[in-house]
């Protein structure tokens, strides 16, 4: 069976002044591979010109959000070069978001996980449903590490402290969990989620384009510039226990960490 293009996994819909960009991989839970982080990229550079818009909606398809990268892609990724280049492209789709002039909303379902929910931290309202899981359990499956830019959009959202414990203790929250933590704005029953995000889009589009705009592009000057050192990253993705993490998790079972 020929794989489907990114076009057929990143799919948008404009409705009047708002646009709905869909991640519709459900057999994959949604995990994202390099071609469609190019997709949204591309989707999201085309709406940040559009001056018409004033809201952006981002969902998963299949009832749930994303749950993160398609790990079948570290496999491919032989050197530090592939990674870091790989991590750049993570960077490069969450600057996009960030340069939407009108709000991005993501709207939680599911499982939100590892760069799934780096993803939703870069966007500026996060809805969830009261069944959606968020967590990032890279230390507990895969003992890989984030980009510079995924720690401090974290840290501008729940705080250091916090993002700790995300990252160490590896917890999966509920979404009643995440809203304490700050991690999401607001918590829906499932099945008013969508009249709750069409209520929000209809709110949205009747305020001032421009002050949404200032808010947006004031808190990322607070939050910018990124800091640029990849050496963290680059001991981690170089060590035995990420290849084991990888092999691991392709294998379904538990890895063995041996701290190099």
């Amino acid at each position: 069976m020929t794989e489907a293009t990114p076009e057929a996994f990143v799919r948008v819909e404009r409705r009047f002044s708002a646009a709905y960009i869909t991640v519709d991989r459900p057999e994959a839970r949604n995990a994202l591979t390099e071609p469609m982080r190019m997709r949204l990229r591309s989707v999201l550079a085309e709406l940040a010109d559009d001056s018409a818009l004033r809201v952006v909606v981002v969902r998963g398809g299949g009832g749930t959000f994303v749950s993160g990268a398609d790990i079948r892609e570290f496999l491919e990724q032989r050197t530090t070069a592939d990674v870091l280049r790989a991590a750049a492209v993570d960077e490069q789709l969450c600057l996009a978001i960030e340069a939407v002039p009108a709000p991005v909303v993501a709207v939680l379902e599911g499982h939100t996980l590892g760069g799934g929910l780096t993803l939703a931290c870069a966007c500026d309202l996060r809805i969830a449903a009261r069944d959606a899981k968020l967590g990032i359990p890279s230390a507990k499956s895969l003992g890989n590490a984030l980009t510079p830019g995924a720690y401090a959009r974290l840290a501008a959202t729940i705080g250091p402290a916090r993002v700790k414990e995300l990252l160490i203790v590896a917890p999966i929250l509920s979404a009643e969990q995440a809203a304490d933590w700050g991690l999401v704005n607001e918590v829906v029953d499932t099945d008013a989620l969508d009249e709750r995000v069409a209520a929000l889009v209809e709110r949205l589009s009747g305020h001032a384009p421009l002050t949404m705009w200032a808010a947006k592009e004031a808190m990322r000057r607070i939050v910018h510039p990124f800091p640029a050192e990849t050496d963290v990253l680059e001991r981690v993705i170089e060590s035995r226990d990420f290849r084991e993490g990888v092999a691991a998790f392709v294998e379904k079972r538990a890895p063995s960490w041996h701290n190099e």
